[in-house]
């Protein structure tokens, strides 16, 4: 007998190590909606994200390792505010109910959701395209939200880990003849994989960057355009950045596959990192530095705001050069994966 609407709820994600218990849930997963309460003193963060197949994950996607992607990608966007998750809400749209995929993806969403005691507490199933919509919430003490409006002339600009791996896994899965595959062992590719799949959702960056980073975002459509949102939410009345080319933090594996000539453009355009990107008054730049330093996360100055226009590329020479790269946009760009 087929598998029904609210069986299937029932079975995949109405199950205790998804749907688990939390503080801040008065009501889950069962009700016409969900209920939340925050402890006196916070503010309720939201973010949702839509990934379709085809579009930001490719067709036939280990459904385990797809749902550990949709729910990190979600939980970025908390950790650019500074938020702690809370609970989440998925809405899916699948073309049939075959339990053996929903079983691996029901399990790949109770992994990061407990990781991050982040429970699912409702949403919606429908049939169609593969479609996944999570909406993530988080909570801020009032007030102390890094937003992307705060950046002034003299903040320097700094990264969290690396840049491009995930340009480069988005190669690697596409057989792009221009990657260096022959560079390629196995703990590389399981590199490349976790950089796709499970990026690693900086909480606590965002959290220790509170009352010090100026502004913040997760790099999600590349170095070169989300650096640019920050500019144009701060800009009163202009500004402008430097990226130093030299200080681009790149991997190893990035190093080996990716061929030189294109490893700058790749870290800065490639997008899909959901690293966090955050400018940092100069007073304020030692503080930033040590709060990150016990978390093990690679924290990297790559230049600095001022009163420019748009961003700049700086050499190894001195020399600046207008930044035309672009990142993705939906509207704009054909990518397929």
């Amino acid at each position: 007998m087929a598998l029904g609407e609210f069986e299937l709820i029932r079975r995949y994600f109405a199950a205790p190590e998804l749907a688990f218990a939390h503080a801040d849930v008065v009501a889950g997963v069962g009700d016409d909606g969900a209920i939340l309460t925050l402890p006196p003193g916070f503010q309720l963060v939201m973010s949702i994200d839509t990934l379709n197949e085809s579009i930001h994950f490719p067709a036939n996607a280990d459904p385990f390792l797809l749902a550990q992607r949709c729910l990190l990608v979600n939980l970025s966007d908390l950790a650019a505010m500074g938020a702690q998750p809370v609970a989440f809400i998925l809405a899916i749209s699948l073309p049939s109910a075959n339990e053996t995929w929903l079983a691996a993806f029901s399990r790949g969403l109770a992994k990061i959701a407990q990781a991050h005691r982040c429970p699912l507490i409702g949403g919606d199933t429908t049939r169609g395209p593969l479609s996944i919509t999570i909406q993530a919430h988080g909570k801020v003490p009032a007030g102390n939200a890094l937003l992307r409006s705060g950046a002034s002339a003299g903040d320097v600009v700094y990264v969290t880990g690396d840049l491009g791996d995930a340009a480069a896994a988005l190669w690697w899965l596409l057989d792009d003849a221009r990657l260096n595959r022959s560079a390629l062992d196995a703990r590389d590719i399981d590199a490349l994989q976790q950089a796709f799949y499970q990026p690693d959702a900086r909480i606590n960056v965002g959290i220790a960057l509170r009352g010090l980073a100026s502004a913040a975002l997760d790099i999600s459509d590349g170095l070169a355009s989300d650096l640019q949102h920050i500019l144009a939410a701060s800009a009163y009345p202009a500004l402008g950045a430097v990226i130093e080319a030299d200080a681009l933090p790149l991997s190893d594996t990035f190093r080996r596959c990716i061929p030189v000539t294109e490893q700058a453009a790749l870290a800065l355009s490639g997008g899909d990192d959901y690293e966090l990107c955050v400018t940092v008054p100069v007073a304020k730049e030692n503080a930033a530095i040590a709060a990150l330093k016990g978390l093990g996360v690679r924290f990297t100055r790559i230049g600095y705001i001022d009163e420019g226009e748009g961003i700049r590329i700086q050499t190894s020479s001195g020399q600046q050069h207008p930044l035309s790269l672009t990142g993705y946009n939906h509207f704009s760009d054909s990518r397929q994966v």
